[in-house]
Protein backbone atom coordinates (compact mmCIF):
# COMPACT_ATOMS: atom_id res chain seq x y z
CA UNK A 1 0.00 0.00 0.00
CA UNK A 2 1.24 3.14 -1.20
CA UNK A 3 1.14 6.36 1.45
CA UNK A 4 1.98 9.57 1.85
CA UNK A 5 2.23 11.77 4.52
CA UNK A 6 2.04 16.04 4.27
CA UNK A 7 0.99 19.09 5.71
CA UNK A 8 -2.33 20.83 4.76
CA UNK A 9 -1.76 23.52 2.14
CA UNK A 10 -4.04 25.81 0.97
CA UNK A 11 -4.87 25.26 -2.54
CA UNK A 12 -1.53 24.54 -3.60
CA UNK A 13 0.12 24.01 -6.71
CA UNK A 14 -0.45 20.83 -9.29
CA UNK A 15 2.07 18.70 -7.66
CA UNK A 16 0.61 18.39 -4.37
CA UNK A 17 -2.29 16.85 -5.99
CA UNK A 18 -0.05 14.42 -8.00
CA UNK A 19 1.19 13.65 -4.50
CA UNK A 20 -2.27 12.35 -3.23
CA UNK A 21 -3.16 10.83 -6.77
CA UNK A 22 -0.10 8.82 -6.74
CA UNK A 23 -0.93 7.22 -3.58
CA UNK A 24 -3.41 4.76 -2.03
CA UNK A 25 -3.74 6.53 1.57
CA UNK A 26 -3.15 10.36 2.00
CA UNK A 27 -2.18 11.44 5.65
CA UNK A 28 -2.65 15.18 6.45
CA UNK A 29 -0.12 15.91 8.77
CA UNK A 30 -2.19 18.30 11.09
CA UNK A 31 -0.80 17.58 14.26
CA UNK A 32 2.58 19.44 13.88
CA UNK A 33 4.08 22.91 13.91
CA UNK A 34 2.77 25.76 12.13
CA UNK A 35 5.27 26.86 9.72
CA UNK A 36 4.96 30.57 9.06
CA UNK A 37 6.15 31.81 5.53
CA UNK A 38 5.20 29.02 4.00
CA UNK A 39 2.79 27.70 2.13
CA UNK A 40 -0.39 26.10 4.69
CA UNK A 41 -2.02 29.52 4.78
CA UNK A 42 -1.44 30.78 1.24
CA UNK A 43 -0.79 30.11 -2.33
CA UNK A 44 0.03 32.67 -5.27
CA UNK A 45 -2.63 33.18 -8.38
CA UNK A 46 -2.24 35.17 -11.94
CA UNK A 47 -3.20 38.35 -11.85
CA UNK A 48 -2.56 40.86 -15.08
CA UNK A 49 0.11 38.02 -16.48
CA UNK A 50 1.69 38.39 -12.91
CA UNK A 51 2.02 36.29 -9.90
CA UNK A 52 0.49 37.53 -6.87
CA UNK A 53 0.48 36.48 -3.17
CA UNK A 54 -3.43 34.86 -1.72
CA UNK A 55 -3.71 34.23 2.00
CA UNK A 56 -5.69 33.34 5.01
CA UNK A 57 -5.58 35.90 7.76
CA UNK A 58 -5.53 33.65 10.80
CA UNK A 59 -5.39 33.70 14.48
CA UNK A 60 -3.13 32.75 17.46
CA UNK A 61 -0.80 31.42 14.52
CA UNK A 62 2.47 30.51 15.93
CA UNK A 63 5.63 28.04 15.33
CA UNK A 64 5.17 26.74 18.54
CA UNK A 65 1.68 25.75 17.81
CA UNK A 66 0.50 22.72 15.94
CA UNK A 67 -1.37 23.34 12.79
CA UNK A 68 -4.75 22.22 14.16
CA UNK A 69 -4.43 24.35 17.31
CA UNK A 70 -4.17 27.45 14.45
CA UNK A 71 -7.55 29.25 13.98
CA UNK A 72 -9.09 31.31 11.57
CA UNK A 73 -9.60 35.08 11.80
CA UNK A 74 -13.25 35.65 10.92
CA UNK A 75 -16.07 38.26 12.85
CA UNK A 76 -18.79 40.20 11.80
CA UNK A 77 -17.16 42.58 10.09
CA UNK A 78 -14.70 40.48 7.92
CA UNK A 79 -14.88 36.98 6.20
CA UNK A 80 -11.56 36.13 4.47
CA UNK A 81 -13.77 33.57 2.60
CA UNK A 82 -15.94 35.89 0.52
CA UNK A 83 -13.14 38.16 0.55
CA UNK A 84 -11.01 35.68 -1.26
CA UNK A 85 -13.69 34.45 -3.70
CA UNK A 86 -13.83 38.28 -4.83
CA UNK A 87 -10.35 38.42 -5.54
CA UNK A 88 -10.91 35.39 -7.46
CA UNK A 89 -13.40 36.47 -9.79
CA UNK A 90 -11.86 39.84 -10.65
CA UNK A 91 -8.77 37.58 -11.78
CA UNK A 92 -10.35 34.83 -13.56
CA UNK A 93 -13.56 36.30 -14.82
CA UNK A 94 -12.33 35.79 -18.22
CA UNK A 95 -11.14 32.03 -18.27
CA UNK A 96 -12.51 29.37 -19.89
CA UNK A 97 -13.59 27.30 -17.02
CA UNK A 98 -14.77 30.43 -15.03
CA UNK A 99 -18.24 29.25 -14.94
CA UNK A 100 -17.72 25.75 -13.98
CA UNK A 101 -14.80 26.33 -11.04
CA UNK A 102 -16.73 28.98 -9.15
CA UNK A 103 -19.21 26.63 -7.69
CA UNK A 104 -16.84 24.97 -6.09
CA UNK A 105 -14.53 27.86 -5.34
CA UNK A 106 -17.45 28.78 -3.51
CA UNK A 107 -18.45 25.77 -1.47
CA UNK A 108 -14.44 25.67 -0.57
CA UNK A 109 -14.10 29.35 0.15
CA UNK A 110 -17.46 29.62 2.17
CA UNK A 111 -16.82 26.96 4.22
CA UNK A 112 -17.25 27.53 8.10
CA UNK A 113 -15.42 27.40 10.66
CA UNK A 114 -13.05 28.96 13.01
CA UNK A 115 -10.07 26.71 12.84
CA UNK A 116 -7.39 26.39 10.47
CA UNK A 117 -6.86 22.67 10.01
CA UNK A 118 -10.72 21.65 9.12
CA UNK A 119 -10.89 24.49 6.64
CA UNK A 120 -7.76 23.58 4.37
CA UNK A 121 -8.96 19.33 5.13
CA UNK A 122 -12.39 20.98 3.38
CA UNK A 123 -10.86 22.11 0.38
CA UNK A 124 -8.32 18.94 0.02
CA UNK A 125 -11.36 16.93 -0.32
CA UNK A 126 -13.34 18.77 -1.98
CA UNK A 127 -10.71 19.53 -4.92
CA UNK A 128 -9.99 15.49 -4.90
CA UNK A 129 -13.94 14.78 -5.50
CA UNK A 130 -13.89 17.27 -8.21
CA UNK A 131 -10.97 15.25 -9.96
CA UNK A 132 -11.53 12.10 -9.02
CA UNK A 133 -8.63 11.37 -7.27
CA UNK A 134 -9.39 8.22 -5.20
CA UNK A 135 -6.92 8.25 -2.60
CA UNK A 136 -8.41 7.68 1.26
CA UNK A 137 -7.99 10.85 3.25
CA UNK A 138 -6.53 10.25 6.61
CA UNK A 139 -5.97 12.90 9.69
CA UNK A 140 -2.84 12.33 11.16
CA UNK A 141 -4.48 13.80 14.91
CA UNK A 142 -7.05 11.03 14.37
CA UNK A 143 -5.00 8.09 13.86
CA UNK A 144 -4.85 7.17 17.59
CA UNK A 145 -2.79 4.44 18.08
CA UNK A 146 0.78 6.35 16.82
CA UNK A 147 3.19 7.26 18.71
CA UNK A 148 3.27 10.95 19.57
CA UNK A 149 6.05 10.99 21.65
CA UNK A 150 8.67 10.64 18.21
CA UNK A 151 9.17 13.49 15.65
CA UNK A 152 10.94 13.82 12.15
CA UNK A 153 11.14 10.42 10.28
CA UNK A 154 10.72 8.52 13.55
CA UNK A 155 7.13 9.93 13.41
CA UNK A 156 6.28 9.68 9.39
CA UNK A 157 7.85 5.79 10.07
CA UNK A 158 5.64 4.74 12.39
CA UNK A 159 2.17 6.07 10.98
CA UNK A 160 3.62 3.87 7.78
CA UNK A 161 3.91 0.75 10.43
CA UNK A 162 0.46 1.86 11.99
CA UNK A 163 -1.58 1.90 8.53
CA UNK A 164 0.52 -1.10 7.25
CA UNK A 165 2.44 0.83 4.39
CA UNK A 166 4.80 -0.52 2.50
CA UNK A 167 6.06 2.41 -0.01
CA UNK A 168 6.41 5.88 1.45
CA UNK A 169 5.90 8.52 -1.18
CA UNK A 170 7.42 12.05 -0.15
CA UNK A 171 7.68 15.42 -2.32
CA UNK A 172 11.29 16.22 -4.42
CA UNK A 173 12.03 18.37 -1.29
CA UNK A 174 12.24 15.86 0.69
CA UNK A 175 15.36 14.11 -0.16
CA UNK A 176 17.40 16.32 2.72
CA UNK A 177 15.14 14.76 5.15
CA UNK A 178 14.57 10.86 4.40
CA UNK A 179 16.84 8.54 3.12
CA UNK A 180 16.24 4.74 1.50
CA UNK A 181 18.42 3.05 4.18
CA UNK A 182 16.24 4.71 7.33
CA UNK A 183 13.23 3.28 5.62
CA UNK A 184 14.09 0.19 3.97
CA UNK A 185 15.49 -1.26 7.77
CA UNK A 186 11.66 -0.28 8.59
CA UNK A 187 10.94 -2.23 5.72
CA UNK A 188 9.56 0.44 3.83
CA UNK A 189 10.50 1.22 0.16
CA UNK A 190 10.42 4.76 -0.24
CA UNK A 191 10.11 7.45 -3.42
CA UNK A 192 10.05 10.57 -3.96
CA UNK A 193 7.85 12.41 -6.45
CA UNK A 194 9.18 14.62 -8.90
CA UNK A 195 6.38 16.56 -11.23
CA UNK A 196 7.02 16.71 -15.20
CA UNK A 197 7.15 20.10 -17.17
CA UNK A 198 3.47 20.96 -17.43
CA UNK A 199 2.12 24.13 -19.58
CA UNK A 200 -0.53 25.62 -20.32
CA UNK A 201 -2.20 28.64 -21.75
CA UNK A 202 -2.99 31.53 -19.77
CA UNK A 203 -4.70 34.37 -21.25
CA UNK A 204 -2.25 34.37 -23.76
CA UNK A 205 0.64 35.41 -22.15
CA UNK A 206 3.85 33.85 -21.43
CA UNK A 207 3.30 31.02 -18.94
CA UNK A 208 3.68 31.53 -15.00
CA UNK A 209 5.08 28.16 -13.72
CA UNK A 210 4.20 26.82 -10.10
CA UNK A 211 0.57 28.78 -8.90
CA UNK A 212 -2.32 27.75 -7.03
CA UNK A 213 -4.32 24.64 -8.16
CA UNK A 214 -7.36 27.42 -8.60
CA UNK A 215 -4.94 28.69 -11.77
CA UNK A 216 -4.96 25.25 -13.31
CA UNK A 217 -8.61 24.66 -13.20
CA UNK A 218 -9.40 27.83 -14.50
CA UNK A 219 -7.59 27.18 -17.57
CA UNK A 220 -7.85 23.28 -18.31
CA UNK A 221 -10.96 21.53 -18.87
CA UNK A 222 -11.27 18.82 -15.54
CA UNK A 223 -10.15 15.57 -18.34
CA UNK A 224 -6.87 17.66 -19.32
CA UNK A 225 -6.31 18.25 -15.46
CA UNK A 226 -7.03 14.56 -14.30
CA UNK A 227 -4.31 13.55 -17.19
CA UNK A 228 -1.81 16.62 -15.94
CA UNK A 229 -2.14 14.60 -12.66
CA UNK A 230 0.08 11.47 -14.06
CA UNK A 231 2.61 13.83 -15.52
CA UNK A 232 5.29 12.78 -12.88
CA UNK A 233 7.82 10.47 -12.38
CA UNK A 234 8.65 8.49 -9.26
CA UNK A 235 12.20 8.29 -8.29
CA UNK A 236 13.94 6.43 -5.38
Amino acid sequence: MKLSIMQPYFLPYLGYWQLIASTDVFVIYDDVNFIKGGWINRNRYLYQGQPKYFNLIMSGASSNKKINEVGLMKDSRYNPGKKLLSTFQMAYQKAPMYHEILPLLEDILLYDTDMLAPYLEHSIRLICQYLEIPARILISSQITEKNNQLAGKDKVINICRCLKADTYINASGGRELYHQEEFQKAGLNLYFIEMDPIEYPQFGDPFVPGLSIVDVLMFNEKENVKEMLNRYQLKP
